[in-house]
């Protein structure tokens, strides 16, 4: 007997953008906790469990008021590969904001979706046209205005940071491979579930006695790392990545805003032009083709 063919992947690009768009908020949020974390002295073992940790304790809920049958997945396998994407990208990005200036990081972190439309492409034959590259190219320009890399981004530790781009862009197509068939918060759950068990580990070594300042800085990072996360993988689940990655650069002109209000730097002439270039590759994908 055939087997029944898998559930197509939806197809909602305006809808997606909009996910992603919100994600992109989370994560610079995520990205400030973190760094105010980094300069309180935690080490980056300790960031990276909590941040996990809490991405457990989030969906708690979910499993007391509905039981574990939401959760029940198929495709553990599935899983693991895109909880080892998405963790190797978590150190080498939490070690590159502790380590680089804030834009250089994540420059770094949202270079991925330079990458993405075309592992999309090699890994699900995922179509990668001239607009895809095209918005890609425009939004990487903005990144480099926005960010004005320093002297930082030649030295070793840039390969760390590039690292997370590719390891982060996996996990972006890892999350669409499996959005035919895994809803966006069982993707969610499992990746914090084993990411937490994994990063544990290090804690057997690394562990040190937190502050309550520290620990409320951890526990504001795993929550929006976790809405992040949520809003990301439901984003990917209606449009392919390649079409729509260049909405995660947004989080780039988010942090800037937030960098202003929180420690007044002010964005130079080069910044906001790099903010116009990153909306525009935002919305260059999600335009109607031309004929």
């Amino acid at each position: 007997m055939p087997s029944s063919p898998a559930p197509s992947r939806h197809s909602l690009p305006g809808r997606g953008a909009a996910l992603l768009a919100l994600s992109a908020l989370f994560f610079a949020l995520m990205g400030v906790f973190i760094r105010e974390a980094t300069f309180s002295n935690v080490n980056n073992e300790t960031v990276v469990f909590f941040r996990n940790a809490v991405g457990v304790l989030f969906f708690l809920p979910l499993a007391l008021t509905r039981g574990l049958a939401p959760l029940r997945t198929a495709r553990p396998r599935a899983h693991l590969k895109r909880t080892f994407c998405g963790l190797a990208a978590m150190y080498c990005y939490f070690y590159a904001l502790a380590h680089l200036p804030l834009t250089d990081a994540m420059l770094f972190s949202y270079a991925a979706p330079v990458f993405t439309p075309l592992i999309a492409w090699r890994w699900l034959q995922e179509p990668l046209t001239r607009r895809m590259l095209l918005a890609t190219a425009i939004g990487f320009a903005g990144v480099l205005l926005v960010a004005k890399p320093s002297g930082a981004l030649v030295s070793g530790i840039s390969l760390i940071g590039i690292l997370a781009s590719v390891m982060a862009a996996c996990a972006f197509v890892s999350i669409r491979e499996m959005s035919n068939t895994e809803p966006a918060y069982r993707i969610v759950f499992y990746f914090a579930l084993f990411s937490a068990l994994i990063s544990a580990l290090p804690l057997l070594w690394a562990w040190q006695p937190l502050e309550r300042g520290q620990l409320l800085l951890l526990l504001g990072a795993g929550l929006m790392a976790s809405l992040g996360q949520l809003s990301m993988s439901q984003a990917y689940a209606l449009a392919p990545p390649g079409l729509i990655g260049p909405v995660a650069y947004l989080a780039i002109v988010f942090g800037g805003i937030i960098a202003w209000l929180r420690w007044d730097e002010v964005p130079s002439s080069a910044s906001l032009l790099g903010a116009g270039l990153i909306f525009a590759a935002s919305l260059t994908p999600l335009l109607r083709r031309s004929a």
